[in-house]
């Protein structure tokens, strides 16, 4: 199983997802064209896609859906609350393209086991995935407000992770954002903080070779570096010790991380 993060951020979030007999884009949140010059920066074709899966219905999470579905007649996975919510904003897909995924749940394509599972943020009923094969797993978990012990039980142990880490607090409360902006994002149905993303990571994150992304970092709330030092220090002293067994990436809204394997 391999993965690349093609876009993450506020402005745009992507992640493509492949095993030797199918291949899966969660969410198409960048133009149809922008999609495809992503997909071309991994040497990959959406004409060979088995599926796209919605997350939730927000602009930076579909915003290329409908023109791709169309143009490519991809298969199309979401919950039924996420379908009515986005029906409006993805144009017309064909009956035959639209599938449901249940909240929950797991479906199986060849040797690849996809689950889903419930995060807590401000749409109909965003979910994110987990990704089996061959004893290998990859987590999927951003646009959450919290990480709650039931979704630590379906992402914990992870091979590797693409962890939100979207802001730091006090760049976000001296930032120039309002007021009603900043409480929604540090609410509980909002984005999880560095500081916050590193504890949920110290207690899902076990001893061995991981591989963590760290996405949906926030334009004007966060830094890199100082993302990247809140995990470390974190894990550090909660005896994970990054340099034997962690590699920490950036991830970036317009380009994409290498692909590789899980």
């Amino acid at each position: 199983m391999r993965f690349s993060v093609l876009a993450s951020g506020s402005s745009g979030n992507a992640i493509y997802v492949e095993t030797e007999g199918h291949s899966f884009l969660v969410d198409a949140g960048l133009s149809g064209r922008k999609m495809e010059e992503l997909f071309a920066s991994v040497d990959r074709s959406m004409k060979n896609l088995s599926g796209i899966l919605v997350t939730h219905e927000h602009s930076d999470h579909i915003k290329g859906l409908g023109v791709l579905a169309r143009k490519y007649k991809v298969p199309i996975y979401a919950n039924a609350k996420t379908w009515m919510a986005m029906e409006h904003l993805v144009g017309n897909i064909p009956i035959e393209q639209r599938f449901h995924f249940d909240m929950e749940s797991v479906k199986t394509f060849g040797s690849l086991d996809i689950q889903s599972f419930a995060v807590s943020h401000d749409a109909a009923d965003p979910m994110f995935y987990v990704f089996h094969e061959n004893g290998r797993k990859l987590v999927l978990i951003t646009d959450t407000g919290y990480v709650s012990d039931r979704m630590k039980g379906y992402i914990k142990g992870g091979d590797s992770f693409v962890f939100e880490s979207n802001h730091d607090v006090g760049m976000l409360q001296m930032g120039r954002y309002p007021w009603s902006i900043k409480r929604r994002i540090l609410s509980d149905v909002g984005h999880v903080s560095n500081e916050d993303a590193a504890i949920a990571m110290s207690e899902v994150v076990e001893q061995k070779p991981t591989r963590i992304y760290l996405s949906h970092l926030s334009k004007d709330n966060n830094m890199k570096d100082l993302a990247r030092m809140s995990v470390t220090q974190t894990l550090e002293s909660c005896g994970i010790i990054t340099g034997e067994f962690l590699n920490l990436y950036d991830t970036d809204a317009n380009k994409s991380t290498e692909l590789v394997t899980v």
